[in-house]
């Protein structure tokens, strides 16, 4: 007789069982206009690559709706087959790629607005739960400094672990067709750790 297993392992050995999804790194269909590309990397505390972890991204389309029934402000149009939802596992060398539409700004529960941005989960091998963070964009300067959850990191330093930096136009990889990309590099650990949120 064997023992079941516990509630306290990690996610890291059953990511290829319990969570592939189909359309995979791919908010959009491959050569949908107007798309972009975020690549990077997810970094352990040595800034070593973790090749076993899987980056899922959750947005708003360009107009800042979801596609979710629940959006008060109704649920996302079209946009050519945009989801809002993407799932990109790391390759050996800890690389991940998201083809997606760049999102718009939210509104705030007590007025104002958030900045474009994407809700970003990871998971990998020696976390017990995700980690939760989010993707702003380097050339939204000014909506970046009026966004209240920036704001909450006190230390710009630490807030710069949030933004990506525009690495070219065009040059999409894989069929994506993209017209813009953008770096993200996540640190799970040390000195240039991503800063996370409790989810």
């Amino acid at each position: 007789m064997s023992e079941g297993i516990t509630p306290s392992q990690t996610v890291g050995p059953f990511l290829g069982i319990g969570l592939p999804w189909p359309d995979g790194p791919f908010v959009v269909p491959p050569g949908t206009p107007d798309s972009i590309v975020i690549e990077g990397r997810v970094l352990d505390g040595d800034g070593q690559p973790v090749p076993d972890a899987l980056v899922e991204t959750w947005q708003a389309d360009p107009d800042g709706r979801f596609d979710h029934p629940d959006d008060p402000r109704g649920r996302a149009a079209a946009h050519g087959g945009f989801r809002g939802f993407g799932r990109s596992a790391t390759d050996p060398s800890g690389n991940y790629q998201i083809v997606t539409l760049r999102p718009g700004a939210l509104p705030c529960p007590g007025g104002g607005t958030e900045a474009p941005h994407l809700d970003v989960s990871v998971f990998a091998r020696g976390l017990l739960d995700r980690v939760v963070t989010r993707i702003y964009f380097a050339d939204e300067a000014e909506a970046n400094a009026a966004d209240p959850v920036l704001a909450s990191v006190a230390d710009p330093a630490r807030r710069a672990t949030l933004i990506a930096a525009r690495a070219g136009d065009g040059g999409g990889t894989a069929g994506d067709g993209a017209c813009g990309r953008f770096r993200f590099d996540i640190r799970l650990q040390g000195e240039l750790e991503t800063v996370f949120f409790d989810a």
